[in-house]
């Protein structure tokens, strides 16, 4: 799309893609999604459904039994994976489902929990986009002083070639400091750089991380256990939104294959997003029109999102342990002895934010002034 400037605004296929439903409201939305979920149903009746106990699980399955029951589909297999380290309103809520909508919701464990998988890799840092580039610079041993040999470098291409050779398999941390891609072409506005965390770069030089951090307790606790129980199934059905973030409202290569909310994988699977054009809007309309109840973590606790309880990628995880201690003191604590080390440096690092955006703030308004001499005295 080109405009006045005759400068080009570039979006991702989040966005180029976007099917027509997608900006309905919400009644119409949700028809639609009922005769999507009807008609992929219908195709791929060999079907898992990953339930979480969360807010958007709770959408996802009211819809599939919906539209099982308006187009007599057979049933769906549902199933739980906990981590280890999961609230008691989230497992009481589980079972809660399963009963009233009469299906059957089996619970997994991984091999290894999450205890075990955050002592051995790592815990995350402010999202898994910024853990698994960290794990990278830390296991590689990459300085951050090769941000300032890349930005002094006339030639982006060469010196990017030459941190390759000095640094061999180290492509995504490289990337991340220098904020470029594989090319040495400049990209300080995307996702997968530490410049998408504000001064970022600047906190972590000055204060140097004595923690490993890693996103692998997600691959060990949820992803592999996930990939062994669907396995047999020909369509894997998730309730990823868009209006999440992170990574999933970034593309990924298999989205070629189909669309953001349905595409077939290079094993032959096909992934089914149904709720991926739902907004926030559109969830309290859908609860308050059909009377969902969430679990108490939401409905007693005050939680917004659950996820994996306690999980330090979340901005808002040692407030919300907070609300989930005067019912749930032990998790709390669990959480703490897992994930404290990472609470702490988030901590320092908002403050940290905080006092260079005021600087920023000031130095702007020094500015402004000078620019009106006839206004000083």
């Amino acid at each position: 799309m080109r405009h006045e400037n005759n400068k080009e605004d570039f979006h991702s296929r989040v966005y180029t893609n976007r099917p027509a439903y997608a900006d309905l409201d919400s009644p119409e939305k949700f028809e639609a999604i009922l005769g999507i979920i009807g008609t992929h149903l219908r195709w791929h009746p060999n079907a898992i459904c990953s339930y979480s106990g969360g807010s958007d699980s709770d959408i996802m399955i009211d819809l599939i039994e919906t539209a099982r029951q308006l187009f007599g589909l057979p049933e769906v297999k549902y199933c739980f994976f906990n981590t280890g380290l999961e609230m008691q309103a989230t497992k009481d809520h589980v079972k809660a489902v399963a009963e009233k909508y009469g299906v059957e919701i089996t619970e997994y464990r991984p091999k290894k929990n999450i205890v075990l998988a955050t002592r051995e890799y790592g815990i995350p840092f402010i999202s898994k986009i910024v853990s698994s580039a960290m794990e990278t610079v830390q296991k590689k041993e990459l300085p951050f002083s090769i941000r300032e040999e890349y930005d002094n470098a006339e030639d982006k291409a060469k010196i990017r070639q030459e941190l390759r050779e000095r640094y061999p398999k180290s492509e995504q941390g490289i990337n991340f400091l220098c904020c470029c891609n594989s090319a040495g072409e400049h990209r300080p506005n995307i996702q997968l750089v530490i410049d998408s965390s504000p001064y970022l770069y600047e906190f972590m030089k000055e204060n140097p991380c004595d923690f490993k951090i890693s996103a692998k307790c997600c691959d060990y606790c949820k992803k592999q256990v996930a990939h062994s129980v669907q396995a047999k199934y020909e369509m894997i059905i998730t309730g990823e939104r868009r209006d999440e973030g992170g990574m999933r409202s970034v593309p990924k290569a298999e989205d070629a294959n189909g669309t953001m909310c349905f595409y077939e994988t290079s094993n032959g699977q096909f992934r089914f997003k149904p709720l991926y054009y739902v907004s926030d809007k559109d969830k309290a309309w859908y609860k308050e029109r059909f009377g969902i109840r969430y679990s108490d973590a939401y409905e007693v606790y005050g939680l917004e999102r659950t996820g994996c309880c306690g999980c330090s990628i979340s901005s808002r995880a040692v407030e919300d342990l907070e609300k989930i201690r005067p019912y749930e003191p032990n998790v709390v604590k669990a959480a703490w002895n897992i994930f404290g080390d990472s609470y702490r440096y988030r901590q320092k690092y908002n403050k940290f934010k905080q006092k260079k955006q005021l600087e920023a703030e000031q130095i702007a308004g020094q500015m402004n002034i000078t620019d009106f001499p006839e206004v000083l005295p």
